[in-house]
């Protein structure tokens, strides 16, 4: 059984989606219908860059937003394919919203835009920060960021994303993140890990924790003046990792999500309980495809369609299989 994945901030690329604008119609005209509405060329933008200027969130959020559909989009029509179940990551999981037909693409390309601006404008430049935590587990990350606020004095000190096992980010006060890489000591861990590593992330906010809450309440105000409806395939929310098809529950965790951590690790453990025996990554990069691995890559395998060679692999990996 096959399952749907789409990416979130980070895995975009300038290039991304350029195979699929050169080779499908649908995609050619979902950039068009994009630039469009948001009154930009992101068929430079993706295309040409700047990376920096691709990398500005009220930017990426779209990108991937379109350049996912479109995937999605395109490999549909050469496949008809329906997901036994979807998740996304962060921004991601609005693309999958949008393929379970739950709100309209053209709904979810402003909103992702606002999210973007809501969540950069939330906390002022420099004062936030994200970074990545290698080699502990959830209580031991928990117990680090509450001993961090504790010894620092700076606040708040949150996990964000687990990621993968032993890779799990942390997000908040950027002076509490300073703090803790020069003053991590292995001795507030029992047993000690031999390993631990704070690795500071290049992120312009710190998203996913309480400093996000502001972005939480303009994300509310514009997810409940848009419509949804209930979506074809059951969809892994990153909130609480269960798996939800009605519109006003897709939007309330849409909500939730922009303060609450990503629970990746279960988002996969969840579909793959579901049944789901293959995934395919659509859109930018393959972040998704090697944390799955990490997660469990004996029950699922992974696919990936950064360029059209890729993407005729998958179509008739799927075709064949389901003959």
């Amino acid at each position: 059984m096959w399952a749907a994945l789409f990416p979130g901030q980070g895995s975009q690329h300038v290039g991304m989606g350029k195979f699929l604008f050169e080779n499908f119609t649908a995609a050619r005209l979902r950039f068009e219908e994009t630039s469009d509405i948001l009154g930009k060329d992101f068929k430079r933008l993706c295309f040409e860059g700047p990376e920096s200027d691709l990398a500005l969130t009220e930017n990426t959020q779209p990108a991937l937003l379109l350049v996912s559909t479109c995937a999605f989009q395109c490999f549909s029509e050469e496949t008809s394919f329906q997901p036994l179940a979807a998740a996304g990551h962060s921004v991601g999981e609005y693309a999958a919203v949008v393929t379970g037909e739950s709100l309209r693409f053209s709904d979810a390309i402003k909103a992702v835009k606002t999210r973007g601006q809501s969540m950069q404008q939330a906390v002022p430049v420099g004062e936030g920060g994200m970074a990545a935590v290698m080699g502990l587990d959830e209580a031991q990350v928990r117990h680090m960021c509450l001993w961090a606020e504790e010894q620092s004095g700076f606040t708040p000190l949150e996990p964000a994303n687990f990621n993968a096992p032993g890779q799990i980010v942390i997000s908040g006060n950027q002076k509490a993140i300073d703090w803790l890489k020069e003053n991590l000591t292995k001795d507030i861990f029992k047993p000690a890990p031999s390993k631990v590593r704070i690795i500071p992330l290049k992120v312009s906010a710190p998203f996913h924790c309480s400093m996000m809450k502001p972005a939480r309440e303009i994300m509310h105000n514009v997810l409940h003046n848009l419509e949804f409806s209930r979506s074809q395939f059951p969809i892994v929310q990153n909130v609480d990792a269960q798996n939800y098809s009605s519109g006003n529950s897709l939007r309330q965790h849409l909500i939730e999500q922009v303060d609450s951590p990503v629970r990746w690790i279960q988002c996969v453990e969840k579909l793959r309980d579901l049944g789901a025996t293959q995934v395919i990554e659509f859109g930018s990069g393959q972040v998704l495809s090697g944390l799955v691995k990490k997660i469990d890559s004996e029950h699922l395998a992974t696919f990936n369609m950064n360029a059209l060679d890729e993407f005729k692999a998958v179509v008739s990996a799927y075709n064949q299989d389901n003959a």
